[in-house]
């Protein structure tokens, strides 16, 4: 039972950290299009955002996986 709260957990933890940078990434869209931060939008800024939202949502859950393997392997 213990095996199947943690696979849980990590599971919850991989699917927020992919919907923070979804969430992320539509930030960055909205406000390169759109007059949430300024006037006529920002394009700088919400680029940025949008990058950084792609990468934490395909890097992000890779970089667990790998914790979480290492993890693994040093239990007994």
């Amino acid at each position: 039972m213990a095996d199947e709260d943690l696979w849980r957990r990590r599971f919850h933890l991989f699917m927020l950290v992919r919907l923070v940078g979804l969430a992320t990434f539509f930030l960055g869209v909205a406000i390169i299009y759109t007059d949430l931060l300024r006037e006529g939008g920002w394009p700088a800024v919400g680029a940025i955002l949008a990058v950084i939202g792609t990468l934490d949502a395909v890097f992000a859950p890779r970089v667990l996986k790998k914790v979480w393997e290492q993890q693994d392997s040093e239990r007994p």
